[in-house]
């Protein structure tokens, strides 16, 4: 589903879209309660969703979308990458964010990700945009959430080596595992916190306190 309150930007994409195959672009809308009744009236497994838009912004949007059991994945354009919006979406359930003059096969490149089930933002770029936001997030030593307690130490490693923006390959490395054993864990942290993917992994992590913008790594 495409979500903008600019036709002729959606046309655009839908231009792009259609012509890959696999992909097909089911619904359009023009603003977020448009977006919200879409998806419950038509399947969809990922909105692009604009940010700045009347009636309902995409941030009220897309909380309503991923509140959904599982609903689509959302991912957010935006014209600024430090978009307090962006900030905003990415606390409300989205996979991530694109700047919405993103290169079409880096657009078709994210759909795909986020259909399979991962964040398109590399944690690096969240967690930049977290530093941004800093204001807004807990200070050094304040109370952790009581769900951090049931992770096991590794766990715990694997979260905090995640919002420090590490990939995979290279916790594998740092904690001399093998890739799918990361992996594994991961999968774990994300259950146990209730998580979507990994940048849902970063917010958390900083909005815990458990990471700080300037905490190295």
């Amino acid at each position: 589903m495409l979500v903008d309150d600019q036709q002729l930007l959606r046309t655009g994409f839908r231009m792009v879209l259609g012509a890959q195959p696999g992909i097909e672009v089911v619904a359009e809308a023009g603003d977020g309660a448009a977006a919200v009744e879409g998806v419950r009236t038509t399947p969809v497994d990922v909105v692009l969703m604009d940010v700045r838009m009347p009636v309902m912004d995409g941030v009220e949007a897309t909380r309503l979308i991923c509140s959904v059991p599982g609903g689509p994945r959302v991912l957010i354009l935006t014209t600024f990458d430090l978009d307090d919006y962006a900030f905003a979406a990415l606390k409300a359930g989205a996979s991530g964010f694109l700047l919405k003059d993103v290169p079409p096969s880096d657009l078709v490149s994210a759909i795909r990700s986020v259909h399979s089930g991962d964040a398109v933002v590399a944690p690096s770029t969240t967690r930049r945009l977290l530093e941004r936001f800093a204001v807004h997030l807990p200070s050094p030593g304040a109370s952790e959430p009581a769900a951090l307690s049931g992770l096991t130490a590794r766990e715990r490693e694997v979260l905090v080596l995640v919002a420090r923006g590490l990939s995979n390959l290279e916790i594998a490395g740092r904690l001399d595992l093998a890739e799918a054993t990361v992996k594994t864990h991961l999968g774990r942290v994300l259950a146990k916190l209730n998580l979507r993917d990994r940048a849902q992994v970063v917010v958390y992590a900083y909005e815990s306190g458990l990471v700080t913008p300037h905490s190295g790594g």
